[in-house]
């Protein structure tokens, strides 16, 4: 398709609209929303319950679909992709990583960031053991590699979430209130540790939040509110 994207934008959103059907009436999620983001940006959505900061992550993060208006990513349009190509996306250019930490609870912390990896055909079991190391080393978890998450804190789970969000080199990483069920000093780490991975390795990141901690840290901050970006 046409690439009408920004030159250098990783993420472009022209004229997004979301609607969604609600007890025979329809509820409009996002009006019209033109959004660039810059490749290495570590930016925030922010706004009140309901102003559709995570219906638009869910957009970028191709787990949802626009109604109207386009998203490209990288500059390849995604409207129009079928549900593999879209599967493909998510599992090679995107990592996700959630308030409730969505870890499989069977799986030690190694293997939950090694399932990813097993759906991707051109990463071999030996490089697939390097990255498992090395990601669980950048988020401290080394020495809890063979730990299930009930044996592990809210930040340790975290930890691990990132470190799996972080092992298929995803070109961006869409955190969903990522803080929301961590104290205060935990929450701190944690952005500190994405931000210092934002620096090192050009990752973008990109949050959904009502955290004035994540706005803080931010680069630049876009706040929606009813749909509408308001700022």
């Amino acid at each position: 398709m046409e690439n009408n994207a920004e030159p250098g934008a990783i993420v472009e959103a022209q004229a997004v609209s979301k609607e969604y059907a609600l007890g025979g009436q329809t509820v409009t999620a996002l009006h019209e929303i033109w959004l660039s983001i810059e490749k290495s940006e570590f930016m925030a959505l922010a706004g009140p319950s309901g102003s559709g900061k995570s219906t638009l992550l869910n957009l970028i993060g191709c787990i949802d679909t626009p109604t109207g208006g386009t998203i490209h990513i990288e500059g390849h349009d995604i409207s129009g992709k079928t549900a593999d190509e879209l599967a493909d996306l998510r599992l090679n250019k995107l990592g996700f990583v959630f308030q409730t930490f969505n870890l499989l609870p069977v799986l030690s912390a190694q293997e939950n960031v090694e399932y990813p990896l097993m759906q991707q055909s051109s990463v071999d079991k030996k490089m697939r053991q390097e990255r498992v190391r090395h990601y669980l080393n950048v988020v401290g978890l080394e020495r809890y590699a063979h730990h299930r998450p009930n044996e592990l804190s809210g930040g340790q789970r975290q930890r691990v979430a990132i470190a799996r969000a972080l092992a298929t080199h995803p070109s961006i990483v869409l955190a969903d209130e990522p803080t929301a069920n961590l104290d205060h000093k935990t929450g701190e780490g944690i952005l500190t540790l994405m931000k210092d991975i934002n620096q090192k390795e050009g990752t973008t990141f990109i949050f959904s939040t009502h955290d004035a901690k994540v706005m803080q840290m931010a680069d630049r901050v876009i706040e929606l509110t009813d749909g509408r970006i308001t700022k």
